[in-house]
């Protein structure tokens, strides 16, 4: 089973519509680490993707009203709110926007994996107690590069994919 993990789309639709080409979707989930900005961004997403979603809220998740409204429209999707707890695969998944809150999440080492976004900075650590920390980088792409990741949740071990803009 692979878990994808993005973060940070801001509306870039078209680097978006690229990365769901690649991303594997059959024996996957995806988790997406907060700030879609728009709800046309959730609904794109969920039509594109055909595995579990889990979503966490970012920072410029401003319509959360019709963010839900759109996510109720895909059973697919699932909306955690500020942080998600997840089992996938027998493996315990932690996620939160913000940098800060996720490094304190898995020093305590609650979870195989935590992830996060927001800084959109590509970023993996395996913590001496084991936890993997990541944060995928940005799908935006406002930084340089338009990043996500794809752990194989059997070995934990981690592909970074760069997306290539038209």
């Amino acid at each position: 089973m692979k878990l994808v993990v993005c973060s940070d789309i801001h509306d870039n639709i078209w680097v978006l519509q690229e990365a769901l080409k690649h991303m594997p979707d059959r024996d996957a989930a995806l988790l997406f680490c907060g700030d879609f900005c728009a709800p046309f961004t959730l609904v794109q997403l969920a039509e594109g993707f055909a595995g579990p979603i889990h979503v966490i809220w970012g920072n410029n998740d401003g319509d959360k009203w019709l963010l839900t409204q759109q996510a109720a429209r895909f059973p697919h999707v699932v909306l955690h709110g500020e942080l998600a707890e997840i089992k996938i695969a027998g493996k315990h998944i932690l996620a939160n926007h913000y940098p800060d809150i996720a490094r304190h999440i898995s020093s305590e080492g609650q979870g195989d994996i935590v992830c996060y976004g927001h800084d959109h900075i590509a970023y993996e650590e395996v913590l001496k107690n084991g936890t993997l920390l990541l944060n995928p980088g940005e799908l935006m792409g406002r930084f340089g590069k338009s990043t996500y990741a794809i752990v194989e949740l059997d070995t934990l071990a981690l592909t970074w994919v760069e997306v290539q803009r038209a």
